[in-house]
């Protein structure tokens, strides 16, 4: 009995030894699956281990701002006005009002004159996440990017990608020179064509009516020494083959054209021609071939409907043309904003990832554009007080098939002798439009936008739909 005591007491010692041991294991195996993984040596650095804590409180603000459903007519935005509780409240689409959107204002009147590209926004709404952009207080404070440069070397990288799988501009031999928004390239580009300061030569810059506006304008405003605006090519390209001479004539070629949608190209035979290709992407056009021209202009506002962050970007073959339009925006702003650039670079990665899929932004926005036209089409036809240019379907390398027109704008003709002014005359029916006197054309042509919100256009289309059955109506009553 005595011998026994000892070995009973060993065998209970191993049990309590081998229970602690195992017991300080599932310690340990719980204490390395519930933790959090450790922050990269980069987090740890930034925000002395707190990993993503800012960026967790930034996502907080942007999630709770973009709940906010305003009745499905508006927008709660983070720079919004601030209300009596400390929030920013909804911001209506033209027509709604109340706090949260769900009114429809009386009698109101359609505002179809703005090219505000918002018909793109049900996209990016599905694609928060993946272009999103969060960025610390720090972020990229010096004037320079990467590599001492102005412009994003990343970005551009994915523009040229961009256009190769588009196919709708060679841009691989090309400068590429960002700017803030295509306007600024407007001017930015004539100065570079315009012959030296000192030569004592003055360029002329023209366009084919009708045209868009601003290159007239911004002519006009800047008042150059070295260019002034000369008007409609017509007179210029019956001159071509004599007295003028490329220095002579900068010719903006808009294609497709704003306000009706064709495909042109250069008629002054000789000139420096700017070709503005603002709407040469899948969703407003077919797109035949890719663009080689010397000069090309692009703006995302009507890419992928990033309006606001005002960037654009020229294609430019020849190198001293580049640097001199690369001098005038520096002089000017000293490059695109770093924080657009940065936006900008989220948004093409996503728009490249989703290429030819489900979520192709340019299928997405041909749906869209071609409804539009559609319904828009089919009100019109019954009308013979007003007509829409003609867009027959055409085949497009993108969608390797013929696709239905989705112009941008609805270039619109008031037929009657006595409808002269036809942006008058809408207006009486409750439409803004933009009068073709804008674009050097008759004021028996008027632009209609289509790129508006859904709610926008919704509203259009009741407008029109009204305007037309009151016509149909009177000729009923005369023809009795």
């Amino acid at each position: 009995m005595e011998s026994a005591f000892p070995t009973a007491a060993r065998l209970g010692l191993h049990v309590l030894l081998y229970s602690s041991l195992l017991l300080n294991a599932l310690f340990l195996v719980h204490h390395f699956l519930s933790a959090p993984p450790a922050p990269s040596p980069l987090l740890s650095e930034a925000n002395n281990g707190g990993a993503l804590s800012w960026a967790l409180r930034a996502a907080r603000d942007a999630e709770s701002v973009a709940a906010a459903g305003c009745s499905g007519h508006g927008r709660v935005l983070l720079d919004g006005i601030v209300g009596e509780d400390g929030r920013p409240g909804c911001e209506c689409n033209t027509c709604f009002e109340g706090p949260d959107c769900s009114a429809r204002t009386p009698d109101c009147t359609v505002d179809a004159d703005s090219g505000d590209p918002m018909f793109l926004e049900p996209y990016w709404m599905r694609h928060a996440e993946a272009s999103a952009v969060v960025v610390s207080g720090w972020h990229r404070m010096s004037y320079r990017a990467t590599d001492g440069l102005f412009q994003s070397v990343e970005l551009e990288r994915c523009i040229r990608r961009l256009h190769r799988a588009v196919g709708n501009a060679v841009a691989d031999d090309k400068q590429i020179v960002f700017a803030t928004g295509s306007m600024q390239l407007i001017n930015a580009l004539v100065y570079a064509l315009s012959p030296d300061s000192n030569s004592g030569s003055t360029a002329n810059v023209v366009a084919t009516t009708p045209y868009y506006p601003a290159y007239r304008t911004q002519i006009v405003l800047f008042d150059s020494r070295e260019y002034k605006w000369a008007g409609n090519t017509s007179m210029w390209a019956k001159a071509s083959g004599n007295s003028t001479t490329k220095e002579d004539v900068i010719e903006f070629v808009t294609s497709p054209n704003n306000p009706d949608a064709l495909l042109h190209q250069p008629v002054v035979v000789g000139s420096s021609a700017i070709l503005d290709h603002a709407y040469f992407w899948p969703h407003f056009t077919h797109i035949p071939a890719p663009s080689d021209a010397d000069v090309m202009l692009f703006t995302t506002s009507k890419l992928s409907g990033h309006a606001s962050s005002r960037f654009g970007w020229a294609l430019i073959r020849d190198e001293k043309v580049a640097k001199r339009v690369n001098d005038y925006i520096m002089q000017n702003t000293m490059g695109a904003s770093r924080d657009t650039q940065l936006r900008m670079l989220a948004i093409f990665k996503t728009i490249l990832a989703n290429l030819h899929g489900k979520e192709d932004i340019f299928a997405f926005g041909h749906d869209v554009m071609t409804a539009k036209w559609r319904k828009l089409s089919a009100v019109v036809s019954r009308s013979r007080r007003i007509s829409l240019q003609n867009i027959p379907p055409q085949y497009c390398t993108y969608f390797d098939k013929i696709r239905e027109p989705s112009p941008a704008y609805a270039w619109v003709k008031c037929e009657r002798e006595e409808d002269s002014d036809c942006s008058d005359v809408l207006l009486k029916a409750k439409i803004i439009t933009r009068s073709g006197v804008w674009n050097d054309a008759s004021s028996r042509y008027t632009r209609i936008s289509l790129i508006k919100s859904q709610d926008d256009f919704d509203l259009l289309l009741e407008r029109i739909t009204e305007f037309v059955d009151a016509e149909l109506t009177a000729a009923g009553s005369n023809s009795m």
